[in-house]
Parts: C-alpha cells; structure tokens; sequence
C-alpha cells in the first residue's frame, strides 16, 4: 500500500537517492538538516522530496528524487500534489530550482510550475564537477514557480 511519510531522523539514509536529484554530497548538507523530508513508500521507498520554508510565504523543493527502476510511474507528481495538499494553507507558493535539463523542465511544466528566473552559471560555480544531464551539461539554476492559493 503507498504511503507518503515524513522522514525525522537519519535523513542521511536515503543519500543515494537524494545524489540522484543532486549529485554533490556537500550541496545537500546545505539544505537537509534544515528542510522537511518526505519518503513515498510504496513496498519500499520510491522516491523522496525535502522542502524548506525560504520566508515570505514561498515553500522550496530542494531535493526530490525517485528510485531509476520507478521513474516514470507517476511518483514524483504523487509527491509534488502531497506537498502542495499539506502546505497550501500555510504557503503562498511553491518554488522549485533545476537543471536546465531536457528531463526536469517539462516535468515542472507539465505539473503546472512556470519559469520566473534564472541563476547564470549556478552548476558550473557551485560544483565541483562538471554536470550533465541527457548529453547536456547543467550551467544555469532554472527556478520555477507555483501559486498554492
């Protein structure tokens, strides 16, 4: 049966999972201990989301990653509508940054998110390696939007 479950305490469990959606260790200590976790279990865990709250009523998806075998199975929506349900009363918006990937761009679009900026050169500044996504190196931080009210 799925379930939809908040993580509290070693968070650090699901790092595999988490290194999917970003791929340097480092640059999810920033956020995790900070951010609510998520774990979508369906059997065992599918997928993961955290979210931080970045003041002015906005809610951040930092993280959300799902399992290589379960991509494309509906699991990342699943999580994308739980957070939107449970936050819409507390947060006027969700906002959500990402690769500019031929993978992560039309799956927020498709969720109903639309571009509002772009941080020029983010991946290339802020990691250590170099970054690619289907053939494509990630350069700029695309951030996408969402009204919850």
């Amino acid at each position: 049966m799925e379930a939809i479950t908040e993580v509290r305490e070693n968070k650090k469990k699901y790092i595999d999972l988490l290194l999917l959606a970003d791929e340097q260790e480092d640059m999810i200590d920033r956020y995790l201990e900070r951010g609510t976790m998520y774990a979508l279990i369906d059997e065992d865990v599918k997928a993961v989301c955290v979210v931080t709250d970045e003041g002015s009523g906005v809610l951040e998806i930092k993280n959300i990653a799902v399992h290589p075998q379960c991509q494309n199975h509906g699991y990342g929506k699943k999580l994308i509508n739980f957070i939107e349900q449970k936050y819409q009363s507390t947060y006027r918006t969700l906002r959500v940054g990402t690769g500019d990937s031929p993978l992560t761009i039309p799956f927020y679009e498709k969720s109903g998110f639309t571009e509002i900026y772009r941080v020029k050169n983010f991946f290339t500044d802020n990691y250590d390696h170099p970054i690619f996504e289907c053939g494509k190196q990630l350069v700029d931080m695309v951030y996408f939007q969402k009204n919850l009210r």
